[in-house]
């Protein structure tokens, strides 16, 4: 039995009021199971219309469900594994302005509609000339929302009404400005008016957000284990944690139109979200960039192993603890209640996330979420943190490519691969020292915008550790050093 609307007992129809662009796993776990839980809880009344975002994707196969789909929330909480299914019935119906661009345009002209969400990739919120007012679509996404805003201001005579509260949750930071700046170029190009640059400015809210929840996406393996339980098929089955955190930077005003708090969602309304982005990149993605090298190194493949490792999971801990929190300014007891929902998130039964795939670009990540750690304790503290410069020489050793007799396939960008192979050609044929290597490294400022080595000790700290991990193996050089810290007061 296929699933639809004809299958499910209790099927609600609610009125369209989001346009969500982005059809995939992520807004489907995210977003559109908020709406399900506040439409249950708090009498939102509303359903999200699906717009693919680009050429190929899956509404024939939302279409297909009427919309439905099984959300499979599985993960720890409070140190319990827990499984959670759900019938989602937020979503409306799916819609390929490629196909249907006339159908598209008259989403802009339901009075209803109040919200626009989108996850179009990192690369979706850009700017491009070749795109064009009068085409069907424009090819970028914000060159289809400029077109779309367009048609509601005409539609609607400019009426200060009828704007939207706009949501991308596109993984950059800033994602509302930059969204905001594009449309602009779109008004600038396009010559649109200044009439409609107003009512652009004062009817709608581009709002900067935070999401974060891990998303693995359809279930392949525990498919048919899922649709013999929930008794239909469902070709669009998607699978997340339990965790969630949506931070919305906007006017007051928004939280009194969409009733997060209501439906106990962990949806925070703030006027800065600057220092939630920070503690995320700070503290989860720099964890994820922590562990990386260390525990492939030490022969660990999966993430959960790495926090699970007596040694392994231990440095983590105490890098998180010692020298990544206090260089956050939110209270410490909110910063540790994170840390150690991430260390369980990190421990998720039910998620197997590969630690090289974490270990793609894991110079520029270094650099993006680690480096201001690094900095910031040591110009507060007076001194280099042991851990973050442990961790800066791992990867460096990292780089070479090497795990014993095992190759590591590293992946990052040619000009980086490049330095490290002729950075470590050198060290093997021995014309250049490990001091010289490190120092090379961290004095290139294609890589870091600044020169590391004038940082005082950096060069000296580092060399040592990488010379430690190149004698001793890894594993031996983490032990030594959760140890070592371990004895200090």
């Amino acid at each position: 039995m296929k699933l639809n609307k004809e299958v499910v007992m209790d099927y609600q129809a609610y009125p369209e009021r989001i346009i969500q662009f982005g059809e995939g796993n992520f807004l489907r776990a995210f977003v559109d199971w908020m709406v399900h839980e506040m439409n249950e809880k708090a009498d939102f009344n509303t359903s999200a219309v699906l717009v693919q975002p680009i050429d190929k994707g899956m509404v024939d196969m939302i279409n297909e469900q009427d919309g439905l789909y099984t959300l499979v929330l599985k993960g720890l909480k409070n140190g319990m594994a827990t499984k959670e299914t759900q019938l989602i019935q937020s979503v409306s119906r799916g819609l390929n302005p490629y196909a249907d661009f006339a159908g598209y345009l008259k989403l802009a002209e339901n009075p209803n509609m109040r919200f626009i969400v989108s996850n179009t990739t990192e690369a979706g919120i850009a700017f491009s000339a070749d795109d064009k007012v009068d085409m069907t679509p424009p090819k970028t996404y914000p060159g289809k929302l400029t077109v779309l805003l367009y048609h509601r201001f005409k539609t609607f005579n400019g009426d200060k009404n009828k704007g939207f509260i706009i949501l991308p949750c596109e993984l950059i930071d800033r994602n509302g400005d930059n969204l905001k700046k594009c449309v602009f170029q779109y008004v600038d190009l396009w010559n649109l008016g200044a009439d409609f640059r107003a009512w652009l400015e004062e009817s709608n809210v581009f709002c900067n957000t935070l999401v974060d929840r891990i998303v693995p996406g359809y279930p392949r393996d525990e498919a048919k284990e899922i649709e013999a339980q929930v008794g239909y098929e469902d070709k669009i089955i998607v699978e997340g944690e339990p965790f969630h955190l949506w931070v919305i930077e906007g006017p007051a005003w928004i939280e009194n139109e969409i009733p997060a708090k209501k439906a106990d969602l962990n949806v925070l309304f703030v006027n800065d979200m600057t220092p939630y982005r920070t503690r995320k990149v700070r503290i989860l993605n720099g964890a994820h960039t922590v562990l990386a090298p260390v525990a492939i190194l030490s022969g660990i493949d999966y993430v959960r192993e790495g926090v699970e490792h007596p040694i392994v999971g231990k440095f983590l801990s105490q890098t998180l603890n010692q020298e990544i929190i206090p260089t956050l300014d939110l209270p410490k007891e909110e910063l540790v209640a994170f840390a150690d929902s991430v260390n369980e998130r990190f421990g998720n039964p039910f998620i197997k996330h590969a630690l090289m795939s974490i270990s793609l670009n894991a110079v520029s990540k270094y650099k993006a979420r680690v480096l201001t750690s690094l900095t910031t304790y040591f110009d507060r503290q007076g001194k280099l943190p042991k851990k973050l410069t442990f961790a800066l020489a791992a990867l460096i050793a990292f780089y070479r490519g090497k795990n014993g007799d095992k190759t590591i396939e590293l992946n990052d960008e040619a000009e980086i691969l490049s330095l490290f192979s002729n950075l470590w050609a050198g060290y093997d044929n021995k014309s250049i020292t490990s001091e010289k290597l490190v120092e090379s490294f961290l004095k290139d400022q294609s890589i870091w915008a600044q020169d590391l080595t004038a940082i005082p000790g950096l060069v000296s700290k580092v060399t040592s550790h990488l010379d430690n991990i190149l004698a001793d193996g890894m594993l031996t050089s983490v032990t030594n050093m959760v140890s070592a810290k371990e004895s200090v007061k």
